[in-house]
């Protein structure tokens, strides 16, 4: 189910330069943007076709949301971004670290734990 949803934030994560008519006034932003959302939504595509190769990698959703959630500071003009580019880079990245953590969580605790190891 996380994959879906992964992969359906990255498709918004690419197009949100347009839906919210940031592209003209942030370009920089908006390739970021469209960079940054596509790689999310084949990374999320990847996870829900091929599931026992690349349940493991669940975690890289974190730095992809750390970074959405600092890159209107870094890749824009004068690094002086706008509140609506903020707040669309902000929510998107703080749901992508969510669902890296989750997936984080269910990898962990699905992991084979060796016998005769601490903690298992």
């Amino acid at each position: 189910m996380l994959d879906g949803v992964v992969l359906l934030l990255g498709l918004y994560l690419a197009v949100s330069p347009w839906v919210l008519n940031i592209h003209a006034t942030n370009p920089n932003v908006a390739t970021n943007n469209l960079v940054i959302g596509l790689s999310l939504a084949a990374f999320g595509l990847a996870l829900a076709l091929l599931p026992t190769r690349m349940y493991r990698l669940g975690w890289t959703a974190i730095p992809i949301g750390v970074w959405m959630i600092i890159s209107p500071w870094v890749v824009t003009a004068g690094h002086n971004p706008t509140s609506n580019v903020i707040w669309n880079n902000a929510w998107t990245g703080g749901i992508a670290v969510v669902l890296g953590l989750a997936m984080a969580t269910i990898t962990f605790r699905a992991w084979p734990r060796r016998p005769g190891t601490r903690g298992a």
